[in-house]
């Protein structure tokens, strides 16, 4: 029931507005504006069934001839005839097709005219007037439809907007009821709730559109005065209870009649429109006033929602400092929780001390072990501790004669050995994994706290908005046909601008939309992220400073002949802050096994590095992850960052093999040597930086590639023979001069990763 309300109310609107549109003329020959903006409406996604009838019904209630009748049927069946053909076809319409359409239906108005013998020049006049109009009508209800007022309107929106009040304000003029003007009741009540509810120079250009419009008609300056007064009469009362306004109104209008004389002649139909208006203006209720300010004077608003953004930004902050602090407490907790290793002198003393105890007690050869050869009894049992625990047990060739034959407990005493090694060694295993897992929490806990602090800094700034720059964006934008309806400039440092656009999806790939924005910004910008918003249709493109630097890549891959599963893996993934990881992780041995722990490898580098920690934690932590695991089967990793805002790449190794920078008349290797992970719990990590130019080469190569090469140098002298410059077909020309130096077979996996910075 409710939508049927809502139609008979739509269509209700749309009959009085094609009415007073109908009306509307210019010089009273012109009459452009009915049919345009049927077009028009239509263009904006309202409903044709209501806007068809409602056109004829608006139309003939001024003009009821056969002609008329057949001119408004003609210009609904160009509107319905190929809506409906572009949507069974489901072919969206353009937009010049749209202007086509609106011309064609004017054709029964034109044979009329030359029939009825009107003039020629009034006939064109209605065509390229109604055209225009289109334009005008279509370009205020596009992104008026597609954004809901949320941002102030651009520079050619606010004159399409102020030629359709022109229109209104024309068919409104001759809209008279024994006198009553509803141009005046229309534009009293106007001034009155914008003086209200909006700034002064809207109430003012209010004032000036509508007086311009009642000239086109007759060209009779009737109104433009009278209208400038009653503007300044109530906006003098701004800020004042209503009623202030309301009296002004009557008061300037009763000074227009009876003072000025500007209507030449006076009756009480002249002075009620400015009455009804101060009465209505007076009844509606102040949510009324608070909706249109919040309509016409949103963008006024975001001066708040900015400072709320600096304001959430500083207690972000705060809270991540504390958070930070609360992490590194952390960390020290779990350090002291770490338990200090015995020396190995400790370990054998510790348990030379229990075998005694457990074995020799009560023997009758005691003292005479313990004291008369007190110090060379305890050195063979510590000798043989030491074998135990080095070859994981003894036997008796391992004693020496003289104890062998003094010794009644022999096969007792090689027992307990055995049993204590073994049992120190599974102990010292767990503790050992024990302390490997609070060492690596702590680390965690530290790079954690690390993370936030950066963080706080991040945040803690102010960000600094620029309204005239997003004004600019937005006018611009709308002038190359991409609807922008919303736009948020702000620098995030003194070398980095950001930018926010809210667009319609298919402006996206547009290359007007950076082009512009670099523009206006003064620097190169780049799309770094698009996605969707709450409204179907419309999509959030994000743009910053562009880097100095960009970067194409190149990855090759071939895994061990007679291998189905290669054991190398890689990771390419671009990192928050202009940055880019490459990364090649080579699995001892090749197959399946050695894929796995590459792929857990090269997986916990990606994410380590995508959530911000240092390359000292993630390769730490990582290598005491692998650690734990204790299957002999361990990995290379070779990880280059490339920083683009700067150009410099970070080169971090653990037993990978060489890299190599590939220059234009030169080529450098890079080497950082280092144990590969999981062998040794504690690692150190070397990091190379190196400052990369123009056109350089990165050349990543795991084991497989390089060891094919005779040397390093060979390697190196067959980069330097490569000519061409897309980094793929430098990746290929590796693989297969590889292959070819072992005749096509690959002796390990091959992986290769090329880079080319420009």
């Amino acid at each position: 029931m409710k939508e049927k309300l809502n139609l008979v109310i739509r269509f209700l609107i749309f009959t009085v507005l094609f009415f007073v549109l109908s009306r509307a003329n210019i010089y009273g020959q012109i009459y452009p504006f009915a049919f345009s903006m049927l077009f028009a409406l239509a263009w904006a996604n309202q409903k044709v069934f209501l806007l068809a009838p409602a056109f004829v019904a608006g139309y003939l209630l001024n003009f009821n001839q056969f002609s008329d009748i057949i001119s408004a049927l003609v210009t609904i069946l160009m509107l319905l005839i190929p809506y409906y053909i572009h949507v069974l076809i489901k072919k969206p319409m353009k937009k010049y097709e749209l202007f086509i359409y609106a011309l064609f239906s004017q054709t029964a108005m034109v044979v009329f005219g030359i029939l009825n013998g009107q003039n020629i020049i009034s006939i064109i006049g209605t065509l390229v007037f109604g055209i225009a109009f289109l334009f005008a009508s279509i370009s205020i209800f596009e992104p008026v439809v597609i954004r809901g007022f949320t941002y102030k309107l651009t520079s050619v929106e606010k004159i399409c907007a102020g030629i359709l009040f022109m229109a209104l304000a024309s068919g409104l003029y001759s809209c008279n009821i024994y006198g009553f003007s509803l141009l005046k009741l229309f534009v009293s009540l106007g001034l009155l709730i914008l003086a209200y509810s909006t700034n002064i120079s809207l109430t003012l250009l209010f004032a000036c559109i509508m007086g311009i419009g009642s000239l086109l008609p007759e060209n009779n300056p009737l109104f433009i005065a009278p209208f400038l007064i009653w503007a300044l009469a109530v906006i003098m009362f701004k800020g004042q209870p209503k009623y202030f306004s309301a009296l002004a109104l009557i008061a300037s209008e009763a000074l227009v009649i009876f003072y000025f004389d500007l209507f030449y002649g006076f009756s009480v139909a002249e002075l009620l429109p400015t009455v009804i208006s101060a009465l209505i203006f007076l009844c509606l209720p102040r949510k009324f006033f608070d909706q249109v300010s919040a309509l016409l004077t949103s963008n006024n608003q975001r001066l708040a929602v900015k400072n709320v953004v600096n304001r959430n930004r500083e207690l972000m902050s705060k809270r991540l400092s504390s958070l930070s602090e609360v992490f590194y407490d952390m960390n020290e907790v779990f350090k002291k929780l770490i338990k200090k290793e015995m020396s190995e002198e400790e370990v054998k003393d510790m348990l030379y001390e229990e075998i005694k105890e457990s074995i020799c007690k009560g023997c009758s050869e005691q003292k005479h072990c313990h004291r008369t050869f007190g110090e060379d009894t305890k050195k063979i049992f510590k000798e043989l501790i030491t074998i135990a625990l080095d070859r994981g047990k003894i036997t008796l060739l391992d004693f020496p004669g003289y104890l062998s034959s003094r010794c009644g407990r022999i096969s007792h005493l090689i027992g307990e050995i055995n049993t204590l090694t073994s049992q120190y060694k599974s102990y010292s295993s767990l503790v050992g994994n024990v302390d490997t897992s609070k060492r690596l929490i702590s680390d965690q806990l530290s790079g954690i706290s690390s993370i936030m602090k950066n963080l706080a800094g991040e945040v803690d700034s102010l960000v600094s908005f620029d309204s005239s720059r997003e004004k600019k964006i937005i006018d611009e934008l709308s002038s190359s046909n991409i609807i922008c309806t919303d736009a948020v400039v702000y620098e995030k440092d003194a070398r980095s601008t950001l930018a926010s656009l809210v667009v319609r999806e298919e402006d996206t790939n547009k290359l007007k939309l950076p082009q512009i924005v670099s523009k206006i910004c003064g620097g190169k910008m780049a799309v770094y992220d698009v996605h969707p918003t709450e409204r179907v249709g419309l999509v959030n493109v994000n743009l910053k400073t562009a880097p100095l630097f960009d970067c194409v890549f190149g990855l090759a891959v071939h895994a061990k002949t007679g291998s189905n599963i290669s054991g190398d893996s890689n990771s390419i993934e671009r990192l928050d802050g202009d940055k880019f990881m490459f990364a090649i992780c080579d699995g001892m041995g090749s197959g399946e096994s050695a894929g796995e722990k590459s792929q857990t490898a090269v997986g916990l580098v990606e994410n380590f590095y995508k959530a911000g920690f240092d390359n000292d934690i993630i390769l730490s932590s990582v290598n005491k992850l692998l650690n734990l695991e204790k299957d002999d089967i361990f990995s290379t990793i070779d990880i280059v960052v490339v920083d683009l805002k700067n150009g410099i790449a970070d080169f971090v190794k653990m037993g990978a093999s060489s890299s190599y920078i590939r220059g234009q008349d030169e080529c450098k290797i890079v080497e950082c040597s280092s144990l590969p992970v999981g062998i040794l719990q504690d690692v150190s990590t070397v990091t190379r930086k190196v400052v990369l130019c123009e056109k350089d080469m990165i050349i990543m190569c795991s084991d497989g590639i390089n060891d094919s090469f005779a040397s390093d140098s060979a390697m190196k002298d067959f980069l330097l023979t490569i000519k061409t410059a897309n980094p793929q077909e430098f990746a290929d020309k590796i693989l297969e001069q590889a292959l070819s130096n072992n005749n096509g077979y690959a002796v390990d996996d091959m992986t290769c990763i090329v880079i080319k910075i420009f």
